[in-house]
């Protein structure tokens, strides 16, 4: 199904920018497999004098005799004779000198895979060739690690040479209105649950059908488009994928910790580090600690992707029925446990979306916060979760909130507990300090005083974020 390019005025914006400075730009484009790179530089030079070229895996001479054929093509001669890249960027520059030219380099990141000297090779062009001309170079590849590694780290020949980076990740949930057009809110919220922001995902969804079918569909079916997609993704970015798809797998069935992500991997605790790291460079997974705490003691991971989250939730788990088309224990899960999916991951749209809109909190960070009490006659330990917290240190203020991806919520009742809760948090320097108050719900059935409490429902998000009306 065909749909516009939508969002990424951020991005378009900054490479109109550079483009308008007539001068030589080199600009790395990156991120995960199926952000939208590639239709993000196409649609920026769609209506510009381009070159663009898609480099496969064949090596660095087999690639240099595709460019040369593709730079022949754009200079309408007939043969180039050399096919070192340098050269050919040196006739390239002369042909069009005075006129400003962008050539688009899409999946980089295989040329640096198969051969070291790649970046190198790519500093003299810069250096020597490039640097007095009006050429706007892109190199673009999908491999972070690799791009980091060969392109942007410091160990890396073409340290410094970059006038500028994009880091491409998902869409946010504001561009789902314009995405799925025949969606409303709660509609884009439930297919933000299941995929995410990533362009790719969202257009194997379709908006004539529920988040639940599509996931049926796409998911569940050997046939469907991303029934492969976390495996796919995990064997081209990681060397030992098996161990990783481990690892997600053990957070998602609740291992948050990191001696229980340990204990059910297999995997030694002072070798997880690694594996986490990586995991987290890719937006597979976040660590996360109470928002009052400045380091990591009581650090939980949690899978920071949600259609990643949906698979190793619905999918992952039945496999070996799903391989052969029997997808009826994956289907009663999915029927029975997506709403809380789905409360899940709202919990982390408000977070991330909601409350900066608001006018509760200037630029502070929004975190949550897990702690626990104990029992004054019994000593039984309670475990105790709440959903906002945010210390706005400017302003002396301290926000804390709750989400519940419910109707008709009683407010007053959720604000008394989320107050009981609240004072379990400890700051360091407390007194002086004011505390807000949020409440977040599908619907409220009563709400509490407003002086007292901000309650957001389906419409005040519809406001704040605009797009997609509630029902």
């Amino acid at each position: 199904m065909f749909r516009k390019f939508v969002d990424r005025e951020f991005e378009r914006s900054f490479l109109e920018e550079r483009c308008g400075t007539g001068e030589f730009e080199f600009i790395v484009v990156y991120g995960r497999r199926r952000q939208g790179k590639t239709e993000l530089i196409k649609n920026f030079i769609v209506d510009k004098s381009h070159l663009y070229f898609l480099c496969d895996k064949a090596g660095t001479e087999r690639n240099a005799r595709r460019f040369k054929a593709a730079v022949a093509g754009y200079l309408d001669e007939q043969e180039i004779e050399s096919t070192d890249l340098r050269e050919i960027f040196t006739h390239l520059a002369k042909r069009t000198a005075g006129k400003r030219l962008i050539v688009a380099m899409d999946e980089f990141s295989y040329l640096v895979e198969k051969d070291g000297a790649i970046p190198s090779i790519f500093q003299a062009i810069a250096d020597e060739v490039l640097k007095r001309t009006d050429v706007f170079l892109i190199l673009s590849g999908s491999s972070v690690s690799m791009m980091e590694r060969g392109v942007l780290s410091r160990k890396s020949a073409l340290y410094g040479r970059k006038t500028g980076h994009i880091r491409l990740g998902p869409l946010p949930f504001s561009a789902f209105a314009e995405f799925y057009p025949g969606n409303d809110l709660v509609e884009n919220i439930e297919f933000h649950a299941a995929v995410g922001g990533v362009p790719f995902y969202m257009e194997r969804f379709s908006d004539d059908r529920s988040a639940i079918e599509n996931i049926r569909e796409q998911v569940l079916e050997r046939t469907g488009h991303l029934y492969e997609e976390v495996d796919f993704l995990l064997r081209e970015e990681m060397r030992e994928p098996d161990m990783y798809k481990g690892i997600l797998s053990a957070i998602a069935e609740g291992n948050t910790k990191l001696s229980g992500i340990a204990d059910r991997t297999g995997i030694r605790v002072q070798d997880m580090d690694k594996y986490l790291k990586m995991l987290n460079r890719l937006g597979l997974v976040a660590k996360e600690r109470p928002a009052t705490e400045m380091r990591g003691k009581r650090s939980l991971y949690c899978i920071d992707d949600n259609f990643v989250s949906t698979f190793f939730r619905f999918a992952e788990p039945f496999k070996s029925d799903l391989e052969i088309g029997m997808t009826k224990a994956a289907d009663k899960k999915l029927a029975r446990d997506f709403n809380s999916h789905v409360g899940r991951t709202f919990e982390r749209l408000v977070r991330e979306e909601v409350v900066p809109k608001t006018e509760l909190i200037t630029n502070a960070p929004i975190g949550r916060w897990w702690g626990h009490k104990r029992d004054a006659e019994t000593g039984e330990r309670r475990e105790l979760e709440i959903d906002i917290v945010t210390i706005d240190e400017s302003a002396r203020t301290i926000l804390f909130g709750e989400c519940k991806w419910k109707e008709d919520v009683n407010g007053q009742r959720l604000l008394e507990e989320l107050k009981e809760k609240a004072e379990f948090v400890t700051l360091k320097s407390p007194k002086g300090w004011k505390e807000r108050y949020i409440l977040v719900a599908r619907t409220f059935k009563k709400r509490p005083d407003e002086s007292e409490v901000r309650c957001l429902d389906l419409e005040d998000i519809s406001e704040l974020l605009g797009g997609a009306k509630s029902r």
